[in-house]
């Protein structure tokens, strides 16, 4: 590794060789300034060398090649259904359309004309991409080239220039309460596990994940109660991951009688299927599974194809799974059920969350309030006319 000292005024100059620019092919050289003596300046001029050394590999680096090596250190802190997405979005849309352009070509119109590609039409069979979808994208260049200037790859971050598709905020439609009773009664009828799965997601309006990692001991049918603190998501490779819940936190669910109703029938099958087999059930064993002793969860993605079926075969396309979650958030609120209390049973960070989410409804809630202090007031006007 060549370097070299030249004086500059009243301090050094240190220059050390960087590699051959992968464009002009012309020898690059990186400077530093240094104030002291010649000894000093020479150990400083060593260390630069080395530290140079560790680097002047990445001058022919590519975009891919960062977002490799970023995510392979990445992927250790983030949750196994979010290196899922990421996997699939980076071998989708970022290595295609970035991974061979040089790290020091890349310019910020590059990305703006990426993402106002991929919303016009760079999804699957040419379709729009989603404007989250073109969000994530940007997401993962965002931070694997903030992670290259941390290591000295590039000197800047194009993407914090660049001007992502901003996200409106979805319109919630929850179910009505006529579907959700039509949805349950017919699962019930197919398939009485299924029907239960529905009905303990329309009454503690748990996650997908959250029910399929829910264990018997974590259900006290005594006193009603059933305490939420894991979650089953689909690994990058296929399998199913138990891990914490979304918020990382644990939380204590009230069940109505009917739930629990439901959940003792529930067990009642679940003990007959094991008879037939000769074997006892554990506490520990999953409440919502495919295997005859509960000891692996059911599929969350199998679910969702379970209810799909359902709601299809009923003409109900519009409704989504997680819809049954909507309504028991928005029938809560408008009962007037303190927003803390259904933040606390839904898992939200916090009640802001709840807010966020649901503020039109909430909206309403308060229009039937002013509505009812106005009917209370023409009463008493009433009553003070009548004397």
């Amino acid at each position: 590794m060549r370097g070299h000292l030249r004086r500059r005024g009243s301090a050094w100059e240190l220059r050390a060789y960087a590699g051959r620019d992968p464009v002009t092919g012309w020898d690059v050289y990186r400077t530093r300034s240094f104030k002291g003596g010649r000894r000093d300046a020479e150990d400083a001029l060593a260390k630069f060398v080395q530290e140079v050394a560790g680097s002047h590999s990445t001058r022919d680096a590519t975009v891919g090649d960062l977002v490799d090596k970023w995510f392979e250190l990445a992927k250790q802190d983030l949750s196994p259904s979010t290196v899922v997405g990421y996997t699939a979005c980076i071998r989708r849309y970022v290595t295609p359309a970035l991974g061979d352009v040089p790290l020091d070509r890349l310019k910020v119109a590059q990305l703006d004309h990426l993402y106002a590609e991929l919303r016009s039409g760079g999804g699957q069979a040419r379709r729009p991409l989603a404007t989250a979808t073109v969000r994530q994208v940007h997401a993962i260049v965002r931070r694997a080239l903030q992670q290259g200037v941390k290591w000295g790859w590039l000197d800047t971050n194009p993407a914090v220039l660049a001007t992502p598709p901003r996200v409106r905020n979805r319109v919630i439609e929850p179910a009505q309460p006529v579907d959700v009773v039509r949805l349950i009664v017919d699962a019930k009828e197919q398939d009485p596990d299924l029907g239960t799965f529905l009905h303990m997601a329309a009454t503690t309006g748990a996650r997908r994940g959250e029910l399929c990692g829910l264990h018997w001991d974590a259900v006290d049918l005594e006193t009603g109660t059933m305490t939420v603190a894991r979650s089953v998501v689909d690994g990058p490779h296929g399998e199913l991951i138990e891990k914490d819940t979304k918020t990382h936190s644990v939380r204590r669910v009230a069940l109505d009688p009917s739930s629990v109703e439901e959940l003792l029938a529930h067990r009642e099958r679940c003990t007959a299927r094991l008879k037939l087999c000769s074997a006892d059930m554990d506490p520990s064993a999953y409440v919502f599974s495919r295997t005859v002793d509960g000891s692996k969860p059911w599929p969350p993605n199998d679910v969702t194809h379970a209810f799909i079926q359902l709601r299809d075969r009923l003409g109900l396309r519009t409704v989504r799974l997680h819809d049954l979650r909507h309504f028991a958030a928005t029938r809560l609120l408008g009962a007037g059920i303190p927003v803390r209390t259904v933040s606390g049973r839904l898992g939200h960070a916090n009640a802001a969350t709840t807010l966020g989410v649901y503020a039109h409804f909430l909206a309403e809630s308060d229009r039937e309030a002013a509505n009812t202090l106005g009917e209370l007031l023409n009463l008493s006007d009433a009553s003070r006319e009548a004397s």
